[in-house]
């Protein structure tokens, strides 16, 4: 399951510590996983699957990192410490279970592994999309378009542990806020992917600088450029990298899964993917047993540095919800 590592503007832990919230995702995943099919092998009928509190005796200003994972290693202690904001005392933290913990739900009786883990991975995703736009101390509003998001959902569900994605993410470039491209972060490449999906069986004729021609049935349209998006983003990625002697090759997509293009020659650097190729393309970037890479993390960070946040104070949040609620 790929990791969302940024989410247009919204705030993200991994801004917070990269080199910690990638492992501690793959861990939480793996570990409720784990218990999930556990519990459903030997048939247990439970409403709810809960976290197991942690057996190990921990110090005090890591007791509310305990409902997070069933076993932990002695010698990860260091490695689960990160910002000096994550040292504070368990008083001044805001509850952990409000903010990370995952409690998959049984919400039918799953007939095979296959549908548990479908159900597992479905509920994972909107936990994500939470994880992706919270820190302990704030968060961002999530557009309900993202829910619905079937390339997102695809990706991340569908995509390696290792591969690092931004999505839209709004940076700054002299102080201008600038959205780029859809940004995947692999060990060993940087995928910049414009998607360029309306209706269905449209096909997009490359036949203008500026615009290009969209056919549905005899209906013709305009619709802008794909490729301005995608250098823009290429542009902005390879001055960030040079500036910090970054070296990984980047790779453009141009991508439709319901549609085609019609494209005279060939693209520099760039491919085409459409519903002609799309399932052997992704089928393709998929397949990676690839661990994560230095010059890896260090791009993202790079991203990360530069992106813009947009975010709420937690007790601000939580203040309006309940005035909200006493207003209804």
């Amino acid at each position: 399951m790929a990791q969302l590592v940024k989410l247009q503007d919204y705030t993200s832990r991994y801004q917070i510590d990269l080199a910690r919230y990638p492992t501690q995702f793959v861990r939480l995943k793996k570990n409720q996983w784990d218990r999930v099919k556990r519990q459903w092998e030997q048939g247990d009928e439970v409403d709810d699957w809960e976290h197991i509190e942690e057996e190990e005796e921990m110090k005090p200003r890591f007791s509310f990192m305990r409902k997070w994972f069933v076993k932990k290693e002695p010698e990860e202690t260091e490695e689960v410490v990160g910002e000096q904001e994550l040292l504070a005392t368990e008083d001044e933290i805001p509850d952990e279970e409000t903010t990370l913990t995952f409690n998959p739900k049984i919400v039918y009786a799953p007939q095979s592994l296959k549908e548990l883990r479908q159900m597992f991975m479905n509920q994972f995703f909107h936990f994500q999309l939470k994880w992706a736009s919270s820190t302990l101390r704030e968060k961002s509003y999530v557009d309900p378009k993202f829910m619905r998001d079937s390339f997102l959902r695809t990706a991340l569900l569908s995509l390696p542990d290792t591969y690092l994605v931004f999505y839209y993410p709004i940076i700054k470039i002299k102080k201008a806020p600038v959205e780029l491209a859809i940004i995947i972060i692999t060990p060993t490449e940087c995928l910049c992917i414009n998607k360029l999906e309306q209706e269905d069986q449209a096909v997009y004729v490359a036949d203008g600088d500026r615009f290009w021609t969209k056919k549905v049935g005899k209906k013709d349209s305009k619709v802008l450029n794909p490729f301005i998006s995608l250098n823009r983003t290429e542009a902005v990625l390879e001055q960030l990298f040079d500036s910090e002697n970054i070296t990984m090759p980047i790779r453009k997509v141009l991508l439709s899964r319901n549609g085609y293009f019609d494209y005279p020659g060939t693209a520099f650097n760039t491919r085409l993917i459409d519903k002609r190729n799309y399932q052997e393309w992704f089928e393709q970037i998929k397949r990676s047993a690839s661990p994560m890479k230095h010059m890896q993390i260090k791009a993202a960070q790079t991203l990360l540095n530069q992106a813009q946040i947009t975010s709420f104070n937690r007790n601000i949040w939580q203040n309006d919800e309940e005035a909200t609620d006493d207003e209804a």
